[in-house]
């Protein structure tokens, strides 16, 4: 139901929220009272919109068109001490039985009810089963998603015929859940790599992940093969991401100090999540790199840099990632460790002098993204050296090891994963069976 009258679309609604609103509830009505006004020239999205104290799902869907009506919106509250998440699905139900605060727009019932899509009493309708009710890939390629979010912070076991998708029957999953223990940044960050390992959706289990146990496939999500369509699975973690991030909003401190973007130009799990203040007014060459784009290298841009590293390692995953993932966990358990002595230290500065905290905090951004790319380029070079030809070198206190020669020592060749060996001779059977002597 794209409105192609529409002159706002959904990208452009988020900067205008953030310009023009201090609070969640502020951004909502900014937002919805833009594209009620100019149309709204986006397919259904699901927003997160978040300050200090609340967090709301916003989502909504054009009229396609129609001269009286632009566009239909639902907005909810999620309760403190829940967590909810939205997957390219709309994942809004049942509001009338949600105990927190519930905005809608106007028409948000009568604009189905001339569609001819809702005939039921209000209190019964439901938001996403009318306009955008979840398929087969509504459900693996997204709500699974969010299932296995979930899952890590509670067992998820009752939902999962929902997230494979295919019982049509199956229980649909609530919007937010009450998790175990309270989630950490650290469990954001992880969440934020998930590919579905230790569950039934797990990558790890088939030939696909090929010698060295690579989580990934490649896309598009669906592929034919004898005049039959089979998909992938389309996990948290995915290569073709361009950036993700991880927002902290404090608001037991001052908001320039509070709020934060942990941000890695890339695949989540193949970088490391650089601190980036929300009052920062600069940001760092390699978040800013004149020249580059998306078809002009630069080895001075994140984005580049991190999906140099990263390619080296989708193929070789088991081989290589250890050593990346011991980079990106370092760095990452440092900017931790950093960010509560720097923080401290603006603090003090901030109540006599703004300016200057500000300041502090946005040269300490600027010094981290800078050290990441000093580190993910020394990595690449350290990747290409230890892994060389699919071999390993060996090391010995950091160091690469030598002979007495001073030639570099003989590479170990581990060959190929267990399972990868499994699947080969499984397939091929005695072809590449060593006779005996």
């Amino acid at each position: 139901m794209i409105d192609k009258t529409g002159i706002i679309e959904y990208g452009s609604l988020m900067y205008l929220g953030l310009q023009r609103a201090k609070t969640a509830r502020e951004a909502i009505k900014v937002m919805t009272a833009l594209v009620e006004k100019y149309g709204y020239l986006s397919s259904g999205e699901s927003f997160t919109i978040a300050d200090p104290n609340e967090v709301w799902i916003l989502e909504m869907m054009g009229c396609g068109g129609d001269k009286k009506q632009k566009v239909v919106w639902v907005a909810v509250r999620i309760p403190d001490g829940m967590i909810s998440g939205h997957a390219n699905q709309a994942r809004i139900g049942q509001f009338s039985t949600y105990n927190t605060d519930v905005i809608t727009s106007k028409n948000c019932i009568k604009f189905a009810r001339e569609k001819g899509w809702f005939t039921g009493n209000d209190k019964d309708f439901n938001w996403k089963m009318v306009y955008a009710a979840p398929d087969f890939g509504g459900r693996r390629y997204c709500d699974a998603r969010v299932w296995s979010f979930f899952n890590h912070f509670k067992d998820m076991s009752r939902y999962l015929p929902w997230a494979l998708g295919k019982d049509k029957n199956a229980e649909d999953m609530p919007l937010w859940i009450q998790p175990d223990r309270k989630l950490t940044l650290a469990d954001m960050q992880m969440s934020m790599r998930d590919h579905y390992e230790g569950t039934p959706l797990s990558t790890l289990n088939d030939c696909g992940q090929g010698n060295w146990e690579m989580p990934y496939r490649p896309t598009p999500l669906t592929f034919d093969y004898n005049g039959k369509k089979y998909f992938t699975e389309r996990p948290a973690s995915t290569q073709q991401s361009a950036f993700s991030y991880v927002c902290q909003l404090r608001s037991w401190l001052p908001r320039e100090i509070g709020g934060i973007i942990w941000f890695a130009n890339d695949d989540a799990n193949m970088a490391a999540y650089v601190p980036i203040y929300c009052s920062n007014v600069e940001r760092a060459e390699c978040f800013n790199t004149p020249g580059a784009d998306a078809v002009t290298f630069s080895d001075k841009n994140a984005f580049w840099v991190c999906n140099w590293v990263a390619n080296m390692v989708y193929p070789r995953y088991s081989q290589m990632f250890p050593a990346l993932k011991a980079v990106r966990d370092r760095l990452e358990k440092g900017y931790e460790t950093e960010q509560k002595q720097m923080e401290a230290r603006a603090q003090e500065l901030y109540n006599t002098d703004k300016a200057a905290a500000v300041k502090l905090l946005n040269d300490y951004s600027i010094a981290k993204s800078n050290e990441m790319l000093a580190e993910w380029k020394q990595l690449a070079t350290y990747l290409i050296v230890k892994f060389n030809d699919m071999a390993v070198k060996p090391e010995k206190d950091g160091k690469f090891e030598r002979t007495a020669t001073g030639f570099g020592a003989r590479p170990a060749r581990p060959g190929m994963s267990q399972a990868a060996r499994k699947a080969l001779i499984e397939q091929t059977g005695d072809k590449f069976e060593v006779p005996a002597e």
